[in-house]
């Protein structure tokens, strides 16, 4: 076979390649937005919130899939939140270089306004053992809170909804409490947990009726 044709065929293969992953990236970031319209309900009058709550997850899918095509990143690791263009990554990664890759290529995605990175630096060889950990430290926070929440014998408290993530010891609240008490007294809690290195209250107190 002549090298014209042999380079011709490579083009059309590297061609083919780049239609069918474009294809995926488009269909991933289709499926991530349809989801999410699904999800609102059809009667809610107010559009700027499911505007924003579109944006938001179609920010999310873009961040995911944009780490997850670096290999250095290994974006699979990564968690990514959005509220209002402002994208949050927690989870583990190997090395302070794919921490800072991580921050960068979410800052150069269309729409991203601000990256708060919440990484962990974690080795590879000792990474089971600190997810293990992690698992215990963020069942143990959550019993906790549950416990000290119901102490407090405050009826609003029954709607408090506190997420608990734990990265290398460093543990995440996020949702929504009824009031800055609340919120004052879930970091307290957590911070009391054996094996807590710090705390991060991301928690939001419920707007009043």
């Amino acid at each position: 076979m002549k090298w014209a044709d042999q380079r011709h065929q490579i083009s059309d293969y590297v061609q083919e390649k780049i239609m069918k992953t474009h294809y995926l990236v488009t269909l991933c970031i289709a499926l991530v937005v349809g989801a999410v319209l699904i999800a609102v309900p059809a009667t809610a009058v107010d559009v700027s919130k499911e505007k924003a709550l579109v944006n938001d997850s179609w920010l999310t899918a873009k961040t995911k899939i944009a780490l997850a095509a670096d290999g250095g990143v290994k974006g699979r690791q990564i968690e990514v939140e959005t509220t209002g263009g402002r994208v949050t990554l927690r989870g583990k990664v190997d090395s302070d270089e794919a921490k800072r890759a991580a921050e960068m290529i979410t800052a150069g995605l269309d729409g991203v306004k601000t990256v708060k990175n919440d990484l962990g630096v974690v080795a590879p060889s000792i990474r089971d053992a600190v997810e293990e950990k992690d698992e215990a430290i963020t069942a143990r926070v959550k019993e906790q809170i549950a416990k000290d929440l119901h102490l407090m014998k405050d009826s609003r408290l029954k709607d408090a909804n506190i997420n608990v993530q734990t990265h290398a010891g460093v543990v995440t609240l996020t949702g929504e409490v009824p009031d800055i008490t609340a919120s004052a007294q879930a970091s307290w809690t957590t911070w009391q947990v054996p094996g807590v290195k710090s705390v991060k209250n991301d928690l939001t107190v419920k707007e009043k009726a």
